[in-house]
């Protein structure tokens, strides 16, 4: 009865998440319900017909187990082997038959049901995979564990009961071995569920804090999960005296593509943006969508000519025709760009003006051009005054960063 409370608990839970679209979160509600009932048949033994309180309570829970593994093979994206599980859970249902009416024997029965329960179990563990996303591993590691542990007990109450079949045996009976093994038994399906549930939460927390950081048209990061990677890359750079490069990219009449193409052909070009600048910048650069049709590059451990060498690469991958399709027109883009150096005690806001107005001043040349802001300092930071004036270490480490992407 502690049991069934807790699977009622458990369902309350899961219908919470119903509307979640989280794979799996049916097939472990479902599962639930039915271990509600099965867990009541189970307790009417010696009250209802026996056909009830052991055929038919044994089928409801083996379907427990097989729903259970259903949900994590479908939250993982991996295929069910239905046949296999029906197969399996018909021959143990079988073995319950044989050995009730063929042969009543209440341990060869918990040895079926037991051996049953451990496949599914280590089943279930063998299909949690390892994953690198911080807020999905203690679910992962946790239900991974449970399931195996819960593979191992079965298989431990399967070979017990195996050995003292010849024993009668009641039910409930009183013996400490029978008492732990049952509430073992009986607490596997909470464990899992509970497992089930962190995982659930875990994936939609996990993927409402991407929906937040990542523009939902082109994938690139958002504005917001920009501006809160610029503020940590500043930080590091003003720490240890870095370069850091701001590069502010603005398709050119971008308007004029909507207006005689459609805005779903706009939308394919801000997406083939993103692909060919994700192709030019290094793994530890940053692209994102600021809005509209403006994206922003940041360059970490950047100096000046490795910075006017990425720009002209980006520029040059984006002065390209779209191809729609191979009877379609294709669609010609360019970009303008503008491009500031991080000065030494300046703040994020006021790099991101110059690189601003640096676009503006692109954009006033004629675009499809890159323009360089000029230093605060004093020196010139434009190819004309600026290209002559960079170290040789700089210019070879330029070369190296560009060949490493």
């Amino acid at each position: 009865m502690v049991t069934t409370a807790f699977s009622v608990v458990m369902l309350l839970v899961l219908s919470s998440l119903a509307g979640s679209k989280v794979d799996g979160v049916r097939e472990w509600g479902q599962a639930n319900a039915l271990a509600i009932l099965g867990l009541l048949l189970f307790a009417s033994r010696g009250v209802l017909p026996d056909l009830l309180s052991i055929e038919a309570a044994n089928a409801l829970y083996l379907a427990t187990i097989g729903l259970m593994y259903t949900g994590f093979r479908r939250y993982f994206g991996k295929p069910v082997p239905r046949r296999r599980l029906l197969a399996g859970g018909a021959a143990t249902l079988l073995l319950v038959g044989v050995f009730h009416y063929g042969w009543d024997s209440l341990p060869l029965r918990a040895v079926a049901v037991s051996s049953f329960y451990a496949c599914v179990c280590l089943a279930i563990a063998a299909s949690v995979p390892a994953t690198a996303d911080r807020r999905l591993r203690y679910p992962f590691v946790f239900t991974r564990i449970a399931a195996l542990v819960l593979g191992i007990i079965h298989i431990s109450r399967a070979l017990f009961y195996a050995a003292e079949s010849y024993s009668p045996l009641t039910f409930l009976d009183p013996g400490l071995y029978n008492l732990v093994f049952f509430a073992f038994g009986t607490m596997a399906l909470p464990a899992l569920t509970l497992g089930a549930v962190m995982m659930a939460n875990a994936r939609m927390i996990s993927e409402t804090a991407y929906a937040a950081d990542h523009d939902h048209l082109t994938g690139a990061p958002s504005r917001r999960a920009f501006h809160a990677f610029a503020e940590r890359a500043h930080a590091r750079a003003q720490r240890h005296g870095e370069g850091l490069a701001l590069l502010l990219v603005d398709v050119d009449h971008f308007k004029r593509i909507n207006d005689a193409h459609g805005h779903a052909v706009g939308d394919e070009v801000l997406r083939e943006l993103v692909r060919q600048a994700q192709e030019v910048i290094r793994k530890i650069d940053y692209c994102a969508r600021l809005g509209g049709e403006e994206f922003a590059v940041l360059l970490p451990e950047t100096g000046p000519a490795t910075a006017r060498t990425v720009a002209e690469r980006l520029r040059t991958a984006l002065d390209r025709s779209l191809q729609r399709a191979p009877s379609a027109a294709p669609v010609a883009y360019t970009v303008s760009i503008g491009v500031a150096m991080l000065e030494p005690g300046e703040t994020f806001d006021a790099l991101a003006a110059r690189a601003d107005a640096a676009l503006y001043a692109a954009k006033s040349a004629g675009r499809n051009t890159v323009r360089y802001a000029p230093s605060v300092t004093g020196a010139a930071a434009s190819p004309e005054a600026g290209t002559g004036t960079a170290p040789e270490a700089e210019t070879r480490r330029s070369e190296v960063l560009i060949d490493r992407k």
